[in-house]
């Protein structure tokens, strides 16, 4: 069963992981609202708690390789990885590419799960899909903590995210917090928060 959407908003709000205010996200999108995961996966019970629920999703999928993208979903998907107990690798972005790197690799055949902590666009996850494909491996499935799209979203596999929610986005261009004279700060992984 999975774990209702309160009860995973209430641990986002209890770490200070859900953020209010003027952000750019990974994507180049701006929005009022920010998940961030690594407040939230610092803790082990809650690291536990949501990656079980990505694990027990996956469990008799036959995943033998858990893949996730640096630099967010490393610590989900080495959890998931551990739970599922098999090889658990991460891609980094290099040149603006996600790309294999530390003697990594994908065995052709291999059954794959992606695993990431937020996604909005699905940019990284797609790039991560296509590593899979070139590797001849088996796409499982991907599975995240949260789903900022509310599942518009949609990969070529078997999905799953804990939480999903319709996070408003805005094109830089469009966001009318920017046009309030706001600055968007950038959070996460490749910004300055």
């Amino acid at each position: 069963m999975k774990l209702p959407k309160e009860q995973v908003l209430d641990v986002f709000r209890e770490t200070k992981a859900l953020l209010e205010g003027h952000f750019q996200l990974t994507s180049g999108l701006h929005s009022a609202q920010y998940f961030q995961c690594a407040k939230v996966l610092q803790y082990p019970k809650y690291l536990h708690l949501l990656c079980g629920e990505i694990a027990k999703h996956f469990e008799y999928a036959d995943v033998e390789l858990v893949i996730s993208p640096a630099i967010g979903g490393v610590v989900v998907g080495t959890e998931v990885g551990r739970m599922l107990r098999v090889r658990t690798i991460f891609a980094e972005r290099i040149d603006g590419k996600m790309q294999l790197r530390r003697g990594f690799e994908i065995h052709p055949g291999e059954r794959v799960l992606v695993v990431e902590d937020v996604v909005t666009t699905g940019g990284s996850v797609f790039e991560i899909v296509d590593l899979v494909k070139k590797a001849d491996a088996r796409l499982a499935g991907v599975g995240y903590v949260v789903d900022r799209s509310n599942g518009k979203i949609l990969f070529e596999a078997k999905h799953f995210s804990v939480l999903q929610m319709d996070v408003v986005t805005y094109k830089p261009e469009e966001c009318p917090l920017c046009k309030e004279g706001g600055t968007a700060i950038k959070p996460g992984s490749r910004g300055n928060y």
